[in-house]
């Protein structure tokens, strides 16, 4: 089968107005499947660093080739834009901007989603995905809203002593599905706040969330802390949660 068929891809662009970001708005791309049908109705993917999730991961191609191949059933993807210069600020659970992002997130991107697109309202057809500072910030909103979100696909956590602390903090996590990914080349990985091992973050978050009884599928294979490495392992995570 020619590659084109994948190309062709249905992405929308909306704005979505806020009450808690001081900016008044956020921009989202959505991904529609193949067949998209409004009387019918999706799981629904939401994906941290939009434009980067879409453009540097392919996740749009990715999902078209995955649903085009009957590996997948047909699902909606929206990717929720970040201004990269407030992005720790809003992923970090210690950033100033974390708490206006969580609630836009939950209260507002969330409810508007569901008011405009046929997506499918059950906590388990709902996955989070982020890389990085993004699959942290995935956690976060699971862990804040369990009600809304128990699955996440985490590509690199940065899951930094902040996150750790809040991680050891919880009870019970049975409910909580993760898929954790770190590449084995993210050793001495330079961030905007120091040189991190993230594969010694996942070992260690991989460890206080199974102990408190979440259900996770940890993955460790050659790779560097970047989105060539993330998308080759966003296929194998959707499958994971949506097949």
């Amino acid at each position: 089968m020619s590659d084109d068929i994948y190309l062709k891809r249905t992405i929308l662009k909306e704005t979505v107005p806020s009450r808690h970001l001081e900016e008044g708005s956020r921009e989202l791309r959505v991904y529609l499947p193949p067949g998209y049908n409004e009387v019918l109705s999706y799981p629904v993917v939401y994906g941290q660093d939009g434009e980067d999730l879409f453009n540097f991961g392919r996740a749009a191609t990715l999902a078209n080739r995955l649903i085009i191949d009957g590996e997948l059933e047909p699902f909606i993807l929206v990717g929720v834009d970040v201004d990269k210069k407030k992005r720790t600020s809003e992923y970090a659970p210690d950033g100033a901007r974390h708490e206006a992002y969580a609630r836009f997130f939950a209260e507002e991107m969330l409810p508007y989603i569901e008011d405009k697109y046929p997506v499918r309202r059950e906590r388990r057809e709902r996955l989070l995905i982020g890389d990085s500072l993004g699959g942290t910030v995935s956690l976060h909103l699971a862990l804040r809203y369990p009600e809304l979100w128990n699955r996440v696909l985490s590509l690199s956590g940065a899951f930094y002593p902040a996150s750790q602390a809040i991680a050891a903090r919880q009870g019970d996590l049975s409910w909580l599905q993760l898929y954790l990914y770190v590449g084995l080349q993210e050793t001495d990985y330079e961030t905007d706040t120091g040189v991190y091992d993230f594969v010694k973050l996942n070992r260690e978050m991989d460890a206080l969330l199974a102990d408190r009884g979440a259900d996770i599928h940890y993955v460790e294979k050659d790779g560097k802390h970047q989105w060539g490495s993330w998308q080759r392992e966003i296929p194998d995570g959707l499958k994971h949660f949506l097949d």
